[in-house]
């Protein structure tokens, strides 16, 4: 899928955005190791890597010491990726970003990004920046389009190389080259490179009176606890009595911090998961701690992009009854990795254990007889058939499935765009960017009051007739491939798309996701599931108090 529509079905990519390929919904148990091994075998291994490599310096017609590195990468990676998916090597780079990940935080500037087509070149745009980053010190606005970085003209260079331009080390400059949105010329400003905080928990609101959101979607890092408690504790000051906690996109992260949240709705001593591994240290039962378990209503979000860390979360919730779980099966990686730090800075991510949930299911899907394309775009056999290998009991006695990652109490698809949509979105853009360059953007807000607020998504805003209408006559709606009867039959399409765009302009991207939001399918049954999820809590409460 092209790198704009993947940025419009869910948020627009930014610096810290990378392939889940890559990432691989990883859990990490440690945060450093030692390999131990035959010390006469490990050598005559390092002997013959050795003697490899000289043999290619000599004889290969174009190896250099670059081409050199990267085949020592591919023959690490490849040796790890027999035993399993998820074993893998980093180089020093993807090391460093990969620990930053950890740690909320990345070294770039602050700045989101997307990419659009006008039809004849792929351009990269500015939709936001972090505030005090170094993107807002250097005013870049909604709408900029990134022309040159260093140097090196970006056009048609595409999102994810772009933003790899953007990051580097701390404290090290880059040049920008930004055409204007209201004036179409062309500046050139200088920033440095800084670490920026990037949080696990991006939004939490009300999505309803009463009805708490929190936004879990970006992974499990060292500080999501101390996110997820702030969060909670406003919700609550503003009147929340029931939640929906979003898990979707969650790729994992770390274990700790997973538990941490799962044990704050599951009573003391509950189990949360068991980890199997071949050693003692891999080998462990995880319980609740709660002092006082939350009891409010909880519905849980989860997708194919549900990862780990989050399917623990999910899959604990699941087996005691104690929250609705809406959406898509979710990733079905259950397999723990240690971190194990290399010489040279780069680093091995090592599969030591597996994940099994409270009633004993597997969340791990099969991958011994797939390609790891296929693994990672989670084509498996047992996902394109739709069964799983096995079956559990909850706390109350209801029927669920293992070993294909954890399938969803209530299934509801994700929102998906038809061909017209899709073929919309980049006009969208530029319409919403013409409006924001310059008085339009004031004229919008004056005709909309209620598009642009704290939560714009609730109060239900939509863009006016006329803005609609001055969208269908406009020069950017006139493409071959756009009709008057498309835009007719698209009208609620477009007027979200375009509030999305005018209140990230105005607002900012929490703001403008929260339009989303409010109308994503998803969403709106997870808000409806919530009486059947306190009832379930009460069944299950029931349940454990007869056990005693």
């Amino acid at each position: 899928m092209p790198a704009h529509l993947t940025a419009q079905l869910r948020t627009p990519l930014s610096e810290t955005s990378e392939p889940f390929a890559i990432r691989s919904g990883s859990s990490f148990t440690a945060s450093g190791g030692s390999i131990r091994g035959n010390s006469a075998a490990v050598r005559s291994i390092a002997s013959d890597i050795r003697e490899a490599q000289a043999l290619i310096l000599r004889n290969h017609f174009e190896t250099g010491q670059t081409k050199l590195e990267s085949i020592t990468k591919s023959a690490l990676a490849g040796m790890l990726h027999t035993l399993d998916p998820h074993s893998n090597y980093h180089d020093a780079a993807e090391w460093k970003e990969l620990l930053e990940d950890q740690n909320s935080g990345y070294t770039g500037i602050g700045a989101t990004i997307g990419e659009f087509s006008n039809g004849r070149t792929s351009d990269t745009y500015v939709l936001s920046v972090m505030p005090n980053s170094p993107a807002a010190i250097a005013r870049l606005r909604f709408g900029d389009k990134i022309v040159s970085v260093n140097g090196v003209k970006t056009v048609d260079l595409g999102l994810s190389s772009v933003r790899d331009m953007l990051r580097g080390a701390s404290g090290t400059a880059v040049k920008l080259g930004l055409e204007r949105a209201a004036t179409g010329k062309i500046d050139y400003v200088e920033t440095s490179r800084a670490v920026v905080t990037q949080p696990s928990i991006p939004d939490a609101f009300l999505i309803r009176p009463g009805v708490g959101y929190i936004d879990l979607t970006e992974g499990f890092n060292y500080t999501t606890t101390e996110e997820f408690d702030r969060a909670m504790r406003e919700l609550k000051r503003q009147g929340m009595r029931s939640l929906i906690l979003d898990l979707r996109w969650n790729g994992g992260g770390i274990l700790d911090q997973a538990v941490k949240i799962a044990e704050k709705f599951l009573p003391a001593g509950t189990q949360i998961l068991t980890q199997r591994g071949r050693s003692p240290l891999d080998t462990r039962i995880h319980t609740s701690a709660a002092a006082a378990a939350e009891t409010m209503p909880l519905v849980v979000l989860v997708n194919s992009r549900t990862a780990s860390a989050s399917e623990i979360v999910a899959g604990a919730f699941q087996d005691h009854d104690r929250a609705l779980i809406v959406g898509e099966k979710t990733y079905g990686k259950g397999l723990v990795q240690t971190v194990i730090d290399l010489p040279g800075g780069s680093g091995l991510t090592l599969t030591t254990g597996r994940y099994l949930t409270p009633s004993g299911r597997s969340i791990q899907r099969d991958y011994s007889s797939v390609d790891l394309y296929d693994y990672y775009n989670n084509k498996t056999p047992s996902s394109s058939t739709g069964k799983a290998y096995f079956e559990a009991r909850t706390i109350t006695d209801r029927r669920v499935y293992g070993g294909d990652g954890i399938h969803p109490d209530e299934e509801v698809k994700a929102r998906t765009l038809s061909d017209v949509q899709a073929a919309l979105l980049d006009p969208i853009f530029y319409f919403a960017r013409e409006i924001a360059a310059g008085p339009g953007l004031r004229h919008a807000r004056m005709a909309e009051p209620g598009l642009f607020g704290e939560n714009p998504g609730r109060k239900g805003a939509g863009v006016s007739d006329d803005l609609l209408a001055a969208f269908a006559d406009s020069d950017i709606a006139q493409e071959p491939s756009i009709t008057r009867h498309a835009v007719e039959q698209q009208a609620e399409f477009i007027r979200s798309r375009l509030a999305y765009y005018l209140v990230m302009a105005s607002s900012g991207p929490l703001a403008s996701n929260r339009v989303l939001t409010a109308g994503d399918p998803q969403v709106k049954r997870a808000i409806e599931a919530l009486p059947g999820a306190l009832q379930l809590a009460q069944l299950a409460e029931n349940a454990r108090g007869s056990s005693k």
